[in-house]
């Protein structure tokens, strides 16, 4: 097949994800790309880092905004820390390994993953549970925080920063989910990873012919994919992405054994 359309098709599967879980693809793109395009893994990065500058999830950002899941104060603040950190996180990855890091990182997921499902409730005769209020009123360095170490792990990983912001919003934050996922998607619209495209073009680790592709499955993809997210209830998008950041938390523990 031909790897234009292997391109195109990951970025549809990854916008998918994107759409439905507020992050921004590259997490799906990156193994991808190295599986089955055969791409190095910096190159693989910088790629991914490419695809997703443009504003990919537009879309899928005005059908969350349009249902009312989005806080655009809250997006702002992200963004600038995502654009202050992905430039430190690009160096870090191209100058140090950084095995240990992505384990650490898993192991922060698995408890992400495990807060999210509360596989223990299944076992409680006490069904009943008290659920908490949701808010989304936060402090702008609070904002800038999760922004700055979701760009950080950005430009180490070519991930878009939403496997950061999103779990933070949702458990940390206490954001309703589906608006927690709607302003992931919106902080990730700017060019934050141009920094990092920056550093990996120069280091010769940067495809923009094969970027193009995939940035345009990303569209496709994430419009499906939100209007999944916004038909579910707020209790099953909980399980759901506890599921998927389970299955992400195993992929960065056991990175280092698959490269």
């Amino acid at each position: 097949m031909d790897l234009w359309i292997v391109c195109g098709l990951i970025g549809i599967v990854a916008g998918v994800l994107a759409g439905m879980f507020g992050i921004g693809g590259g997490v799906v793109i990156v193994p991808a790309l190295i599986f089955l395009c055969g791409f190095a893994l910096p190159s693989a990065s910088g790629t991914s880092l490419a695809a997703l500058l443009l504003p990919v999830s537009i879309f899928a950002v005005v059908q969350y905004h349009k249902a009312g899941y989005m806080n655009i104060r809250a997006a702002m603040w992200i963004a600038l820390g995502l654009l202050s950190g992905v430039y430190f996180g690009a160096e870090f990855a191209l100058g140090l390994p950084a095995d240990l890091l992505k384990q650490l990182y898993g192991i922060f997921l698995l408890y992400v993953s495990y807060m999210f499902i509360q596989p223990l409730d299944y076992f409680r005769k006490d069904k009943k549970k008290v659920e908490k209020p949701y808010r989304d009123n936060l402090p702008i360095y609070y904002l800038l925080f999760i922004g700055i170490i979701a760009g950080l792990l950005a430009g180490m990983f070519g991930i878009g920063g939403g496997l950061v912001i999103t779990p933070f919003l949702m458990g940390v934050a206490g954001f309703d989910p589906k608006k927690a996922i709607g302003t992931s998607l919106a902080a990730l619209l700017l060019p934050v990873g141009l920094p990092g495209v920056i550093l990996y073009y120069q280091s010769g680790n940067l495809n923009f012919a094969y970027a193009a592709p995939v940035a345009a499955g990303l569209v496709l993809g994430s419009i499906i994919g939100a209007k999944i997210t916004i038909s579910m209830s707020s209790k099953l998008i909980k399980k759901t992405y506890g599921a998927f950041v389970f299955i992400m938390a195993l992929y960065f523990i056991l990175q280092k054994y698959i490269y």
